[in-house]
């Protein structure tokens, strides 16, 4: 069958070739169930109409300042309806959004408009400030949109930079604008930089076609159904809220939109609008364990959370579904758009005992439809680890839904990509079913004695003891040992441990080379993300 692949009279053409893109999901959506509801925002409803002739107004509006194809338009939002408006306006003007991490400091929020070359910014009163102070230490002179929201802080509604109302901004555009769809689906979508970093953040350039394929994966991965309800936890600004803003949307569902991640209101949110998905790292998971009964609300139907960051505890996972979540663990990085890998459940784990059935779930799983290839490598050699849930490797990707690259980082894109795969720079073990399960980030590995131990291991340890909410252990320098390992530790409200009691619970649990020989009480540092900055951590100990 050569001239099925040879004739010329085969040949693409507009009629069989479209670029892929998430952008027409909004507007077969709005088209097929204009009168839905699209956006909850407090007492604000917003139709898949009105959400479309506003994404597109702000596409007209960019296009009339002199944005278009390959122009950054930055973001600086929580997760308000303009943010969502932003994953479709921007890149329906043929620009590029780069959404940046609100806890940022000034000078790296400086750094990022101008290594990114951000035309535009658009940005929340609340947040005015903080950009006030970031372009005082950059040359980027970016054009200011600026949101006021109505749960924007009453003290932060008369911040401004003197830039252009974003509602005025909207007035001014065109719904009825023929928006440019993309030149080539590898054209850029995205500018996201990475976080959880010691030194400068690169920045990750995602394409149309991959954003269009993760957030098809979404859906199939995570087993959503049409017109879900979802809560936003997740920020938008992190991996443009794993690809989620296109699945909702393409689904028909509701954003419900969360200004800040607080207990009490994502208990009530999930009562009153009837959420069935949201999504976050284990930090969200133990905000809404440890919310106190009298301020938790009832719910009336099941909530599927997708869980990723870093590997969720077993006793996490345990007593999310106790407390009558459905998790969905899923595990990815900022370099292929959040999730990539899913825990496949099987329902005839739905059998054995609730520990196993956690153990099973703290497995990161298998590749998602929408990867093509997922392995665990020896790095050195790149020959496939044994499949026998001991034999450390790094864990490696390819396919569509990989970055383009590190933005102006050539040699640090060379270097991800070495070989024909993506490198994570995170290692884990193959179980003999396929199944992927994390034992750390290649940095985070502890080596004591010329012993391996995984920090993640020690941790899931103590995260078992009813007194821990929180534990991240770093490498600390011993004269004997090289390195041993130290815990830091959040206890729960209310309750006590002590240093020897910590240490005497892991001894039961681990070899006794892996126990921790020091446990400091502490806050733990994290991003917004909920990633736990253990460089700062490991600086502590090394008094650095």
């Amino acid at each position: 069958m050569a001239a099925a692949n040879d004739d010329p009279a085969l040949a693409r053409n507009p009629a069989n070739f479209q670029p892929l893109t998430p952008l027409l999901f909004l507007e077969r959506t709005a088209s097929v169930f204009p009168g839905r509801v699209a956006v909850a925002h407090g007492a604000l409803r917003r139709t898949y109409r009105d959400l479309r002739d506003r994404c597109v107004r702000l596409a007209h509006a960019l296009t009339q300042r002199g944005i278009g194809r390959g122009n950054v338009v930055a973001a600086l939002l929580p997760n308000v309806p303009a943010m969502l408006e932003a994953h479709f306006g921007v890149p329906m003007a043929g620009a590029v959004l780069n959404t940046i991490n609100t806890r940022l400091d000034a000078a790296t929020i400086g750094y990022i408009l101008e290594h990114g070359e951000a035309k535009a910014i658009i940005v929340e009163r609340e947040f005015v400030p903080l950009l006030r102070a970031a372009l005082a230490l950059t040359r980027a002179r970016p054009a200011v949109i600026e949101v006021d929201d109505h749960t924007t802080p009453a003290a932060a509604r008369a911040e401004t930079l003197g830039g252009t109302d974003y509602e005025t901004i909207l007035s001014g555009g065109d719904p009825g604008f023929a928006w440019p769809m993309p030149a080539d689906e590898w054209d850029a979508i995205a500018l996201n930089y990475t976080s959880g970093t010691t030194g400068r953040p690169k920045g990750v350039v995602y394409h149309h076609r991959g954003a269009h394929l993760l957030a098809i994966g979404n859906v199939l991965s995570a087993a959503i159904p049409r017109h879900p309800v979802y809560l936003w936890t997740l920020p938008m600004f992190h991996c443009n809220g794993w690809c989620f803003p296109w699945t909702i949307t393409a689904l028909a569902g509701t954003h419900v939109c969360l200004r800040a991640v607080r207990g009490p209101e994502m208990w009530r949110l999930m009562a009153e609008e009837g959420v069935t998905h949201l999504c976050g790292a284990p930090i969200v998971m133990a905000t809404l364990l440890n919310t106190p009964e009298a301020e938790r609300r009832a719910l009336a139907h099941g909530v599927t959370f997708l869980v990723a960051a870093a590997p969720p505890p077993e006793a996490v996972l345990r007593a999310m579904r106790e407390a009558g979540f459905a998790v969905c663990h899923v595990y990815g990085l900022t370099e292929v758009y959040g999730p990539a890998v899913v825990n496949e459940w099987h329902e005839e784990w739905n059998a054995r005992p609730i520990a196993e059935q956690a153990a099973l779930m703290a497995r990161q799983g298998v590749r998602y439809l929408a990867l093509e290839g997922l392995a665990v490598l020896d790095p050195a050699t790149m020959a496939p680890v044994p499949a026998d849930g001991a034999t450390l490797g790094e864990v490696m990707m390819r396919g569509n839904v990989v970055m383009k690259g590190y933005l102006k980082e050539a040699e640090a894109t060379s270097k991800a990509f070495a070989g024909g795969w993506f490198h994570t720079g995170d290692l884990a073990v193959m179980h003999e079913d396929g199944y992927i399960q994390l034992k750390d980030r290649s940095k985070d590995i502890i080596i004591s004695g010329g012993e391996n131990i995984s920090s993640i291991e020690v941790e899931d340890a103590l995260y078992a003891h009813p007194a821990v909410a929180a534990v991240a252990v770093v490498g600390r320098p011993d004269e004997t040992w090289g390195e041993s390992p130290c815990a830091f530790v959040e206890l729960k409200p209310g309750a006590s441990a002590t240093e020897a009691e910590l240490i005497a619970f892991a001894r039961d649990r681990l070899a006794h080379f892996k126990v921790p020989r020091t446990v400091v009480f502490a806050e733990i540092p994290k991003t917004s993300t909920g990633k736990i900055q253990k460089h700062l951590l490991r600086a502590r100990v090394r008094g650095a």
